[in-house]
């Protein structure tokens, strides 16, 4: 074959893995166009179903309230006109009975009369009984201003008002006023900051509280953690946030959160699961929820950090992240493996405090030593219940506050230098220098910590001497 057949041939190669390539990107580009599609087609059908439900249930319920309103007037109308009636119909019967009387007395006066020479007598009774009648005394008619005139009292702006509120009644947006716009992979820390720009439709990021410009979220299991931005449409001021997520298995969403702090902890994400989360917002003054956000899918491969197991004198939960000391004597309490990395926060979190003592300390190392009863020996790092800082053993000049319940002591390490093996001994295993910030409330220490050897992770532990204390790690 020639060379320029070779070329050709290359380049038809290339043509071909280029096309293939085009390809590809063509068909990924149609797979997210038509999520989109069915997302808008799909959140337009669900809005059309929601639509006509609202507004029949409104119907129905206006028609239901008109309804009672009316039987209620209808009834008011009834008790009215039989509390005045009742009166009359006594009058009615009171006369009614004196022109009938009157009636019989007038028969007997006529009959009287014609018997005048012939009975007298009948005359003479006659008389008597006119004046047993009293014939002057007639029953009081009540006029027509003191008696009730039933009417009803329309009002007709009641049909303008309903008429304007169901105008401006209900809105159709485009998207929520809330979104999760970003959800990215956290190492632990609890106080890492998601910031974000502007959008089109939007032009500033918040917190989950009004002054704020950024949003902060970590969701992990110990160490599984993902962080979130939020975006808040201008036209909507958000007064509380609803945080819910799932696995993708599930079915049911489950709220995580409800409020307005600033950050939030989700625990107890499996790893390498994918969860959906979504948000939604209620705004200033309003009592319902705004719609929810598009679910969003976050996913973890970070490993979650568990206690060991099996510890004489230490009871822990069922997840393994926290840990009780019991009355049995025991030692010192370690994970399960080096899962304390350079770049995260390990914090402990006091539940609950027994009795301190000088060898209590919780903190991290390089290796688990069984039967040692304290963190306070070479290689590890550990804070005591009064404050007291213990590097490679030996006390700290400077201290934090004192532990109690409620504390939380929190660590943080940064590789500030990494010394290589030499050739000169071939025992050497190199080197390697942590910047170790340790805090607790408002304060805290930092310090350098030089290891004799290259680590990756660190075991992370806890000593109690008395009963009583309970810890969560994450």
């Amino acid at each position: 074959m020639s060379i320029e057949a070779d070329v050709l041939l290359q380049e038809a190669k290339e043509n071909i893995e280029a096309a293939q390539n085009y390809r590809s990107e063509l068909q990924q580009r149609l797979h997210g166009l038509n999520q989109a599609l069915n997302q808008v087609r799909g959140s337009a059908g669900r809005t059309r179903e929601a639509l006509r439900g609202h507004f029949e249930t409104l119907q129905a319920q206006v028609s239901l309230l008109l309804g009672e309103r009316l039987a209620a007037l209808l009834q008011e109308v009834d008790a009215i006109e039989q509390d005045s009636v009742r009166p009359l119909d006594d009058c009615q019967r009171l006369i009614e009975q004196g022109v009938g009387t009157a009636d019989e007395l007038l028969r007997e006066g006529e009959a009287a009369i014609r018997c005048i020479g012939e009975n007298d007598d009948k005359l003479g009774s006659f008389t008597k009984k006119a004046l047993q009648i009293q014939l002057d005394s007639l029953p009081e008619v009540p006029v027509l201003v003191d008696v009730p005139c039933l009417s009803a009292q329309l009002d007709g702006s009641l049909l303008a008002a309903l008429r304007e509120r169901i105008a401006c009644h209900g809105s159709v947006a485009s998207h929520p006023p809330v979104l999760i716009e970003q959800l990215e992979e956290r190492p632990g820390c609890a106080g890492a900051l998601v910031q974000g720009g502007p959008q089109n439709r939007t032009s500033a990021f918040i917190i989950w509280t009004v002054p704020a410009a950024a949003f902060v979220c970590e969701l992990w299991d110990q160490l599984c953690g993902l962080g979130w931005t939020v975006i808040v449409d201008d036209d909507f001021t958000a007064q509380d946030y609803r945080l819910q997520f799932r696995r993708s298995t599930a079915s049911q969403y489950e709220d995580a959160y409800i409020g307005r702090d600033s950050e939030f902890l989700v625990l107890h994400l499996d790893p390498h699961t994918d969860h959906l989360f979504r948000v939604c917002a209620r705004g200033e003054g309003r009592t319902e929820w705004s719609p929810w956000s598009v679910p969003q899918t976050g996913y973890t491969t970070l490993a979650p950090r568990y206690l060991r197991p099996g510890s004489e004198g230490y009871i822990l939960s069922s997840r393994r992240n926290i840990a009780l000391r019991s009355d049995s004597p025991a030692g010192a309490l370690y994970s399960s493996a080096p899962s304390c990395f350079c770049g995260q926060t390990l914090t402990f979190r006091i539940m609950a405090a027994g009795k301190p003592d000088r060898r209590d300390g919780l903190g991290v190392c390089v290796e688990r030593m069984t039967g040692t009863e304290s963190l306070q020996r070479n290689r590890a790092v550990c804070v005591s219940p009064k404050g007291a800082v213990f590097v490679n053993g030996k006390e700290m000049t400077n201290q934090l506050p004192a532990i109690t319940i409620g504390s939380a002591v929190t660590f943080d390490m940064e590789v500030v230098s990494l010394l290589p093996v030499t050739n000169n001994n071939v025992n050497d295993k190199g080197s390697l220098k942590l910047r170790v910030t340790i805090g607790s409330g408002s304060r805290e220490v930092v310090f350098d910590w030089l290891l004799d050897q290259e680590v990756d992770r660190l075991f992370f532990g806890c000593s109690f001497t008395h009963p009583g204390w309970k810890v969560l790690v994450f």
